[in-house]
């Protein structure tokens, strides 16, 4: 009970001080913060001052220097250069802009990748990575901490009680975009991460089911990190696998959390630490950088990777892009969040590059400021021309003065802010009407692993998965936040698990006691397949779950891709399904909300329904494509909760924050908000044009 008591006040204390820095420069009279990123040692000197000056004038008020500039800061091993710095903050002060330094541990200079080779990571294929791009220094080798701790201290030291420096971010997009490291220091670190885990190798065979395939080692000296290049079918231990990305998130978080130490040990109070994350990118685990002040995310909605809504969304991007990474980042440590980058325009990088939808960067940062950010940084502010980046648009065009159209865009951001915040009002509190459907959404890395490594059919995606739910809640209203497992899920009346497929006892028990005290929990298939160490259970599948879910056994189903199984539920509904399928024979007592009609198994439920005192338990058992099943179960779920919801197409956004409403349209056609008549209008109209933005408050 002491140790509880201490951690607790430990974990008030770090947040109370998260809180107190952010605070400190991203004010809530402030409301929200725009800035942009600048690199002076990659323009003439003499366009500095031009540059930084044009940029406050277009009301960003912070800037980013220095997360390249390792081989700047430090042309030879030992002797340091700041001056160009000092100058750069300088001029950025002299203009009001507040400076965001980094530190330079993603592109270490080439005296160091040449005299210490050891620092690079080695791919799958056996190859070390040459000198240049980024990420390509292995966060395993002692060596290169040793370096990447000297220079971080020692611009601590010199900025850390700068007054136009406010926060540091800490590398940039850690996670070595998605190269795995089987250099020896890796490997060697993983055999010493193995050992503190298993203690003995008897421990690790078992656990790893190494009997199977003749697997077993004698000792840990014999273990190599799992490569797939290596295999004949590409296919290795699903056990392995899961441990390696469970290090190579430790060894990250290690990374991060050493320079947040040195940065903490050294700058003052004002300044914050944070880093800028891909969202749900491998190997990252934002929980596990607990060193952090807050965190903040990376995005890039624009880029041909998806089609978006309508026709003209491959111009606009997706509404879970940057709603679902809000309302998770919002929930780490600090409990506080940006966005680091944000594109401000075409970028270079994508399958294909188009022009941003007008209207569609305005309307990204409002998402943020919906989702309760504190700022938005745009990258870049002048489009480069050198580089690997030079189709990359900035703010500002190739001519370094002219606008371009994102950059108008932030201009009339600034202008509007300073309208809001004359609407601003400090006390406003979550309507009723909306607090009641507060929503969470359980989401772990770990499941993400596995179940990504392990599909079981190829029509399996996870995040598909998880942003199916994601955006049905939305659709209904629901306010959500995407917690992990260390949240009070009692703060919530509504709770969705999706696809929880690793778990133990003690979750199921705080599942239990979720429901007696009257909250309504949703799960979805593969909820339950296995323990926290990948191993299905000897006994019925999924049966940590089934008393609770009021479920006698089940089974689950797979489809071929051009056949759909059907669905139908009590009222009529109809419904197909052919990526899977939970069939499920329900307990005596337990409702069933929808069945399947075809297949060997016609007349056996697919959803599945069990009240517990003034809660509730709800198990979807198909994933279907359109959604439709689950959303529903989801508004059924709600009104028998008696809870109003609202009817949202997908695309269109409806948040609250701070007294106001904000709607967003990432559609290719209109839509009619249909206001009522107390409320007043601030930024656009009650007809929502794509990519546009209404913000209105109610009286």
């Amino acid at each position: 009970m002491r140790k509880s008591l201490l951690f607790l006040i430990l974990i008030l204390v770090v947040n109370v001080y998260s809180n107190a820095n952010i605070e400190s420069s991203f004010s809530k009279d402030q409301l929200f913060a725009l800035g942009s990123y600048y690199y002076p040692e990659q323009w003439d000197e003499v366009q500095w001052e031009r540059d930084l000056k044009k940029m406050s004038e277009m009301g960003i008020s912070f800037t980013h220097f220095a997360e390249f500039a390792w081989a700047m800061l430090e042309p030879e091993e030992g002797k340091f250069d700041f001056t160009w710095l000092d100058k750069a903050v300088n001029i950025a002060g002299k203009y009001g802009l507040k400076v965001i330094l980094c530190t330079p541990s993603p592109t270490p200079p080439v005296w160091l990748s040449t005299n210490y080779p050891d620092v690079l990571i080695v791919n799958e294929y056996g190859m070390r990575l040459q000198h240049g791009r980024r990420q390509h220094a292995s966060w395993s080798s002692d060596r290169y901490r040793k370096y990447v701790s000297r220079i971080v201290g020692l611009l601590a030291e010199r900025y850390g009680n700068n007054p136009t420096v406010i926060g540091w971010q800490i590398d940039n997009e850690p996670g070595h975009y998605g190269a795995l490291d089987y250099s020896e220091n890796a490997q060697n670190k993983f055999r010493i991460w193995l050992e503190n885990k298993y203690g003995n190798i008897d421990n690790l065979n078992r656990i790893w089911g190494n009997s199977f395939w003749s697997e077993n080692y004698q000792n840990f000296g014999q273990i190599r990190l799992p490569n797939q290049q290596a295999t004949p079918d590409k296919l290795v231990n699903p056990h392995a696998m899961l441990d390696m990305n469970r290090f190579m998130s430790d060894e990250l978080a290690s990374f991060i959390n050493m320079q947040a130490d040195i940065l903490h040990g050294k700058i003052n109070k004002n300044q914050w630490v944070t880093t800028n994350l891909i969202p749900v990118f491998n190997p990252a685990d934002p929980v596990k950088m607990n060193k952090l002040d807050f965190t903040t995310y990376t995005r890039y909605l624009v880029t041909g990777h998806n089609s978006g809504i309508g026709e003209q969304g491959f111009r606009i991007g997706k509404p879970e892009d940057i709603g679902f990474s809000n309302d998770q980042f919002r929930n780490f440590i600090g409990n506080e969040f940006g966005v680091m980058e944000l594109q401000p325009g075409q970028v270079n990088w994508g399958i294909f590059n188009p022009q941003p939808f007008p209207g569609a960067v305005r309307m990204w940062v409002y998402h943020v400021f919906a989702g309760g950010g504190k700022f938005v940084c745009n990258y870049r502010f002048r489009q480069p021309l050198r580089g690997s980046e030079q189709f990359h648009n900035g703010m500002i065009l190739t001519d370094g003065v002219s606008l371009s159209p994102g950059g108008k865009e932030y201009v009339q951001i600034a202008k509007e802010l300073k309208t809001l915040h004359k609407k601003y009002d400090e006390s406003a509190v979550m309507p009723q009407s909306m607090a009641v459907r507060r929503t969470a959404i359980l989401f772990d890395m770990n499941n993400y692993w596995e179940m990504e490594y392990q599909k079981v059919t190829f029509q399996w995606s996870t995040m598909g998965h998880v942003h199916k739910y994601y955006n049905k809640l939305k659709s209904i209203g629901a306010p959500v936040d995407v917690i992990c497992e260390d949240k009070d899920f009692s703060d919530y009346p509504f709770l969705v698990a999706p696809a929880y497929q690793l778990l133990d006892s003690a979750l199921v028990k705080r599942w239990e006691k979720y429901v007696a005290n009257g909250g309504h929990l949703v799960l979805s298939c593969r909820t339950g397949l296995k323990n926290r160490e990948n191993k299905l259970w000897e006994a019925p599948l999924g049966a940590p779950i089934l008393g609770l879910c009021g479920i006698q056994s089940m089974f689950f189903d797979h489809m071929p891709d051009n056949l759909w199984g059907k669905i139908t539920a009590p009222g009529g509904e109809n419904f197909e399904w052919n990526n899977w399928a939970d069939v499920i024979i329900p307990e005596d007592g337990t409702e069933v909300w929808a069945e399947y009609t075809d297949q060997f198994y016609k007349g056996n439920a697919c959803v599945v329904h069990k009240k517990i005192g003034n809660g509730s338990v709800t198990y979807i058992g198909a994933d279907t494509d359109d959604g439709k099943l689950e959303r529903y179960v989801l508004e059924r779920l709600y009104r028998e909760a008696g809870v109003k919801t609202e009817n949202l197409p997908y695309g269109i956004v409806k948040e609250w924050r701070d007294g106001f409403y904000i709607a967003l349209n990432y559609t290719s056609e209109s839509y009619d908000l249909n206001l009522p008549s107390n409320c007043e209008i601030i930024i656009g109209k009650s007809v929502l044009q794509p990519a546009e933005v209404t913000i209105w408050k109610e009286k």
